[in-house]
């Protein structure tokens, strides 16, 4: 089996082939960290962490890097709400990113550059771009002349002549072209500002990603990511940016994740109707969330709604639980020593190990990967049902499972807010207040426990507890 990368500049899917073998070097664009992170932002970020995840169980070190916007006219305008200064609503929304990415299940990155902590390199790449002659400054304003860059357009397949502005990019009749972007805005009074060649003010939005990229990770790298909506212009503005200066590709693959669609309408914060993640954690968990997400494959639009989240949260509870009596079994089961697994378990885990490694190589096909885990399941239901499964086989199982969960972690090992050993200790009051026929007391550390929520099972087995 060899990986395969559906590649946006080629609109095909290519094998992947890391510019060094065993080396992953990938950027995905983060958040501008003005608001909380809302749902339709949490898709990306689930997908890139099941990509590296995928890329690093095959046996690659991946170097993941994703950037904070710091600085904009949006965190300038929060802050003035707010009352307070750009820097302190910044360290708010990081702070609850990171909260929000935890919640997810999503591993953090490998480092999280922040636009104001590089400015220098900023400033250095638009110096260059204006001694290239692909840059020119009007009043205080910097712009990159797109009409020099003949490739311009070719990562969103967009014609120069036909362009479609929207996205952070503004007509201004200081520009030499209407299709022309900035480099470095001019400070307004009072606003946050840097000193510059070009007079005081901060850098406009594109060039953020390419000074990041090129600091950290090269002139080329292997994958950059984002969400479908970053094509254009941001991708194509980076890719003009940073290839006339290297004259090489910024990344050898490019991968962008559909749209999370609420209604007809793509789901985001400027459009009002964007549902924040931290509100959506309180109701479910990751398992929950991340089994959504990946239910779709990443390039294709996926729709939110409760009922859907609703459906996921019961196919992810089957999955935990199926991992959890299996746990629970082998616990309970007498040691073999030497045993080996069935021969028939071994060859039925087999394949189902190959089924979700070609399913994740044939461009990261989650929804059918999650089939392969649904067989699991079944094995495992199965192997349950017979009272003298041996440990081998139990073990075996919980080998296999962990193999493809590290990658999607449906069922993520998230920090719990009650240790493990204080339930055993509660439920074993609850067994001394049984045995002593006290059933008020009983009852009170059986509502303790749901509060805190833990489930009582009656098994074959005796009492065991589960998490909620």
């Amino acid at each position: 089996m060899a990986l395969q990368i559906y590649n946006t500049m080629s609109r095909s899917k290519e094998q992947f082939v890391p510019l060094k073998s065993g080396e992953v070097k990938m950027y995905v664009c983060g958040p501008t960290v003005y608001g909380y992170m809302h749902i339709g932002n949490a898709r990306p970020v689930i997908v890139f962490d099941t990509v590296r995840n995928y890329l690093e169980a095959i046996g690659n070190e991946v170097r993941y890097i994703t950037n904070f916007t710091d600085v904009d006219d949006k965190l300038i305008r929060k802050a003035e709400e707010m009352n307070t200064t750009v820097a302190e609503v910044a360290e708010i929304f990081i702070a609850a990113y990171g909260e929000d990415l935890a919640g997810l299940g999503v591993k953090p990155a490998t480092m999280n550059p922040r636009v104001t902590q590089s400015m220098d390199l900023i400033i250095e790449l638009i110096k260059e771009l204006e001694d290239k002659g692909y840059a020119y400054e009007n009043g205080g304003d910097v712009y990159y002349r797109t009409g020099k860059f003949a490739d311009y357009g070719k990562l969103s397949r967009q014609n120069l002549e036909e362009l479609q502005f929207g996205i952070r990019v503004e007509v201004d009749s200081r520009k030499e072209k209407p299709e022309d972007f900035v480099l470095w805005k001019a400070a307004k009074p009072g606003e946050i500002h840097w000193h510059s060649p070009w007079g005081n003010g901060r850098p406009g939005w594109h060039i953020e990603c390419s000074a990041m990229v090129r600091e950290y990770l090269g002139d080329t790298i292997d994958i950059h990511g984002g969400g479908q909506d970053l094509q254009f212009p941001h991708h194509e503005c980076e890719c003009a940016q940073t290839e006339v200066l290297t004259g090489k590709p910024l990344s050898n693959y490019w991968m962008h994740n559909g749209f999370l669609n609420i209604g007809d309408e793509k789901m985001s914060k400027s459009l009002g109707n964007g549902l924040l993640v931290k509100d959506i954690r309180q109701r479910f968990k990751a398992g929950t969330i991340r089994y959504f997400m990946l239910s779709t494959h990443y390039r294709n639009p996926l729709n939110f709604s409760e009922e859907a989240l609703l459906s996921a949260e019961k196919s992810a509870e089957r999955i935990a639980l199926a991992e959890s009596n299996v746990k629970h079994r082998l616990e309970l089961a007498p040691e073999g020593a030497g045993e080996a697994a069935s021969g028939e378990t071994v060859d039925r885990l087999a394949n189902i190990l190959e089924t979700f490694h070609a399913k994740m190589q044939d461009d990261f096909n989650t929804p059918d990967a999650i089939t392969a885990v649904f067989d699991w399941v079944s094995l495992a239901n199965l192997t349950l049902a017979n009272n003298e499964a041996k440990s081998a086989d139990l073990a075996a199982l919980l080998k296999a499972f962990a193999e493809m969960n590290d990658v999607l972690r449906l069922a993520p090992e998230l920090e719990e807010e009650v240790a493990s050993e204080d339930v055993e200790r509660l439920i074993a009051e609850r067994a001394e207040a049984r045995k002593n026929k006290n059933w008020g007391r009983s009852d009170e550390i059986r509502d303790e426990l749901n509060s805190l929520g833990i489930l009582l099972e009656d098994t074959p087995q005796g009492m065991r507890w589960r998490r909620k």
